[in-house]
């Protein structure tokens, strides 16, 4: 009876369960399938809209493409040619003219090999897109992301070719797409021979050459084409990539380097053989260009460009057809004067061969790194190779800057502290001198005469951190591999370029301030408008002005007579510089030639270094002279470069104080040698020398050796030398040294001391008879030593020692080391060699 009920309250329940779930289903699923019609039909019309917009751009690439390509069809954009002026505005060079630059050459009489060449390096799939390789494009991208930075170019020889005949330097963001129209107009218009045709006519080969034809004319003096060999055709097609970077003028190693690249790239696509791969990537090619042009300012307008193309971004060829207007530093004269002196061939060495030796100058601005004149080589014009740019082994130029410099900046030394000039061994780097030894010394005579042992002994007392940090502050940054005292006399892995030296000399000359070298002084392009200024900075002080007035003072000694560099002399200006020059340093070769020879030197107005030597030394090429055919140099340029500029003086630090400038400590006097039996020993006395915390420095040199050692320091009157032996004979001296002023005197009278065995000493000539000199072998006109003869008896039992020969009596003037040869006087054509390296 009730079940009816029961189910009436379930079916009321459930169909409200079921009126509650049909409504919710009916709110949920309704409003969905709507939202997802809604979605496909936006979906749709967004496609499509994206489908009409790039067919719309598309047509739009391919109409602007048309538009451009035939309204410039037969033009080349090559008529505005950049120009270099001097700081008055007067033209210096015209870096492009188009005629005579490019020479035509039909597809017909372009070789296969030599279009297979430029296609495998420059775009494989030429012959397989459309002008825009999207492939290529992808690939590029992959790669550009993987290593985070665009590492591969996508641009195919059609879009290469629409750049250069239709594009000019300006780069905007819309330039890529422009590009990529007009090579898609290309490919409609033109076949893929005729592309490849105006591509090689047209590309740019560096040294202002377009064109293959006229590049195989520039650097091979090859005509017909046919005639190229596949190492020459793989040399061409390596240069577009980077025709500064990639020309066998410009960069010889690096073309041999990117040769091989294109000759792998070559027997990958297998149009080459391995063996014709390998034979081709050997040849060694010294380019010599023929270029019909003057060498007049050749060097310092290649430097111009490349120190635009630094400061603009932009590459050679866009530099060259920009319209610009460079302004640069350039002194004409002063330039003039430089490449007539280097047109001499009296003023070079004569080679054994038709291998020339070669020279670099520059002269700068000190006081504000204007470059004023530079050459980078004999016949330049045919090279093309700047070894003002190129780095060499300076020899003792560089004892300024690693060894006096640094010792000066301390404090702790000035002109007329004592140095030691004394042969001695670091470990197992024992350096000599040419010229002899010394002793102690001033180090303003140390340098005068360019003495090694002494500028390595100096380093050895400052330490070579010290000279390290020095030469950084002037622009040179040695490597670990030079922290060594062979860096002392400019012995270094890489070496230095006359251009480092001459701003770092510069620095020296314009009390202590560091300029940054530069030929451009404004850029402009063809409308006016600046694109680049030189900002004229304030210097960096990068050392004390007393360092910078105490090195100029040490220098100019040098230039003086008697020093090493006496023939860089001229009248008018006041003058300081330092010689420097490389032995050979061959392995396996003896010889007593050299490698490099430098002068570097300033007046108070320039500063200029010169370097001599061949570009590749081996036992044949090799230098008979010594750096004062680099001195002569100097002195023949400056001398004419610098008539009618206004006379200046080297800058003097204020608070000097004159009675600082040539302290001396008094030398030793009264030194006596005796023999001491019981010690068996000689046994030195001197008189004392009047000074706080005064030591003194006993030195010694047996007859068998060249030059005296250190023996002993003591800071009494007397010492025993207890290492003798008898039949020899052995020479003192002695000095007094104060350590808080690092000042050492000059050398005491010499005693030369025999030990003879022996009863009896030699009996006396007879009357009338001539006593025969002792043999101290000694130069011409120098001072003896006081011999002193000691018998040692030759019994075992002992005998009174004999009374020593009193000495002769000091003169009261020291003596100088009587084993050396005089210094050369002035005018001497080959001074002694005064830098080597280890």
């Amino acid at each position: 009876m009730n079940q009816p009920e029961i189910h009436g309250n379930t079916g009321t329940t459930g169909r409200g369960n079921k009126g509650v779930k049909a409504k919710g289903k009916g709110k949920g699923k309704g409003p969905r399938k709507g939202r997802k019609r809604t979605a496909l039909i936006w979906l749709f019309f967004v496609a499509l809209f994206a489908i009409v917009c790039a067919v719309v751009g598309y047509l739009l690439v391919i109409l602007n493409g048309e538009r451009i390509l035939s309204t410039n069809i037969n033009k080349m954009n090559l008529d505005q040619a950049s120009i270099i002026v001097d700081s008055k505005g007067n033209q210096v060079a015209k870096l492009y003219v188009s005629e005579g630059n490019r020479e035509f050459v039909p597809f017909a009489d372009i070789p296969k090999m030599l279009q297979d060449a430029f296609v495998a390096t420059e775009d494989k799939r030429f012959y397989e897109h459309s002008g825009v390789d999207l492939l290529g494009i992808g690939r590029a991208l992959v790669k550009d992301v993987i290593a985070r930075s665009a590492v591969e170019g996508a641009s195919t020889i059609t879009q290469q070719l629409a750049k250069n005949l239709f594009l000019n330097a300006d780069k905007t963001v819309f330039r890529k797409g422009t590009e990529a129209s007009i090579a898609l107009a290309l490919e409609q218009q033109k076949s893929k021979q005729e592309i490849l045709e105006l591509y090689l006519n047209r590309i740019y080969f560096g040294k202002g050459q377009y064109g293959v034809k006229t590049a195989a004319k520039y650097y091979f003096g090859v005509s017909d084409l046919n005639k190229l060999k596949l190492w020459q055709i793989a040399t061409l097609a390596g240069i577009p990539k980077a025709p500064g970077n990639y020309n066998p003028i410009s960069n010889p190693e690096r073309s041999m380097e990117r040769r091989a690249v294109v000759l792998k790239l070559m027997a990958d696509q297998g149009l080459i053989s391995e063996e014709e791969k390998e034979a081709a990537a050997k040849i060694n090619y010294k380019p010599s260009a023929s270029t019909g042009k003057s060498a007049k300012y050749m060097t310092f307008t290649d430097y111009v460009v490349e120190e635009a193309m630094d400061k603009t971004n932009l590459t050679e060829e866009e530099l060259l057809s920009a319209g610009l207007t460079i302004t640069t530093t350039i002194n004409t004269k002063a330039q003039t004067a430089m490449e007539t002196e280097f047109a001499k061939d009296d003023r070079f060495e004569k080679s054994v061969d038709d291998r020339p030796v070669q020279g670099a100058m520059v002269i700068m601005d000190q006081h504000d790194g204007s470059l004023i004149a530079m050459v980078g080589g004999r016949d330049y014009e045919s090279q093309g190779w700047n070894r003002v740019t190129k780095q060499r082994q300076p020899g003792s130029s560089f004892k300024p800057i690693m060894d006096y410099g640094p010792a000066i900046e301390t404090g702790d030394y000035f002109p007329w502290s004592i140095v030691q000039d004394v042969k001695k061994c670091y470990g197992s780097y024992c350096p000599s001198n040419t010229n002899g030894y010394k002793g102690a010394i001033p180090m303003k005579e140390a340098i005068k005469e360019s003495r090694n042992v002494s500028a390595v002994w100096l380093l050895n007392e400052i330490g070579i951190g010290k000279g390290m940090a020095f030469a950084e502050k002037l622009g040179i940054k040695l490597g670990d591999e030079d922290r060594n005292l062979s860096s002392a006399l400019g012995g270094l892995v890489h070496g230095v370029t006359p251009l480092q030296m001459v701003r770092a000399y510069g620095a020296f000359a314009n009390g202590g301030k560091l300029q940054d070298p530069h030929s451009i002084l404004k850029i402009e392009d063809s409308k006016g408008n600046t694109v680049y200024e030189y900002d004229d900075a304030k210097p960096k002080q990068v050392m004390d002005e007393y360092t910078s007035y105490y090195v100029t003072e040490l220098l100019k000694g040098v230039v003086t007579k008697g020093g090493t560099g006496s023939s860089a002399s001229f009248g008018g200006h006041q003058l300081a510089g330092k010689t420097g020059t490389t032995q050979a340093g061959l392995s396996g070769v003896k010889t007593g030639k050299n490698r490099d020879i430098w002068f570097v030197g300033f007046t108070p107005e320039w500063t200029a270094a010169v370097w001599f030597g061949y570009d590749i030394t081996d036992k044949d090429h090799l230098l008979d002279n010594s750096s004062g055919l680099t001195a002569k140099m100097f002195s023949a340029v400056m001398s004419k470069a610098l008539e009618g500029v206004k006379l200046q003086n080297f800058p003097k630090p204020s608070g000097l104080q004159e009675e600082e400038q040539e302290p001396k400590l008094p030398g030793v006097t009264g030194l006596v040698a005796a023999y001491s039996p019981e010690l068996v020993s000689v046994e030195l006395t001197w008189a004392p020398v009047e000074g706080e915390g005064i030591t003194y420095k006993i030195y010694r040199k047996e007859d068998a050796e060249s030059e005296f050692k250190l023996l002993a320091e003591t800071a009494e009157t007397a010492h025993d030398d207890l290492a003798i032996l008898p039949d020899q004979t052995f020479t003192y001296y002695v000095t007094a040294y104060q350590a808080s002023k690092k000042l050492e005197s000059e050398p005491s009278e010499k005693l030369k001391v025999t030990i003879t065995t022996g009863m009896e000493p030699t009996p006396p000539p007879e009357e009338g008879g001539e006593t025969p000199p002792p043999d101290n072998s000694e130069e011409p006109g120098e001072p003896t030593e006081t011999p002193i003869v000691i018998v040692v008896p030759g019994d075992p039992t002992p005998t009174p020692p004999p009374t020593p020969t009193p000495p002769l009596p000091p003169s009261g003037e020291p003596t100088p080391d009587p084993s050396l040869s005089p210094p050369p006087s002035d005018g001497v054509d080959v001074p002694p060699v005064d830098g080597v390296t280890p």
